[in-house]
């Protein structure tokens, strides 16, 4: 990579910490991961993910407050309350497929099953990957950083690059 570099001291302009401030504990993940997968009441989250109650509720309440999570009352019992994912929740399924495949590599060192499919053609996801603005997958190698005052008319989503 380039000269220009990351001041790493300053978190304040960088996406990282904001994002491991919410998500960045094994219990997020993994209530998160039952999410995306359909489970929706606290009953269901203990039972599913052998978590202990406190943790649970602890939990819960800290993706709500973040708004990853909404309590919803249920439709047929308004006494119960549903947790369901928010476009918040929903914009980390990226992140949390690309945690499952680099804990496929280098974690277990084989595929999970069962594996995510595209629900058109039912053949597996491909490996989640960065893109130049025009599509081109990158690498790592093609890669650098750049002053945002220096970029052109190109969007760029983000100020941290991580």
């Amino acid at each position: 990579m380039g000269k220009l570099h990351e001041d790493l001291r300053d978190v304040v302009d960088c996406g990282l910490p904001s994002a491991l401030e919410v998500m960045g504990e094994r219990w997020s993940f993994m209530i998160l991961r039952a999410s995306f997968n359909g489970i929706r009441h606290f009953e269901d989250f203990l039972v599913q993910l052998g978590i202990a109650r406190n943790i649970l509720s602890n939990r819960l309440g800290r993706l709500v407050e973040h708004g990853i999570l909404q309590r919803v009352p249920c439709p047929d019992d308004k006494r119960r309350i549903e947790y369901r994912l928010t476009e918040k929740g929903f914009d980390l399924l990226p992140a949390m497929v690309s945690l499952r495949q680099w804990g496929e590599k280098y974690g277990t060192g084989v595929p999970s099953n069962p594996v995510l499919v595209d629900r058109q053609d039912r053949l597996p996801i491909a490996r989640i990957q960065l893109h130049a603005h025009d599509g081109r997958p990158l690498e790592y190698e093609d890669l650098d950083w750049e002053d945002r005052a220096n970029i052109g008319q190109i969007e760029v989503i983000g100020n941290c690059g991580c």
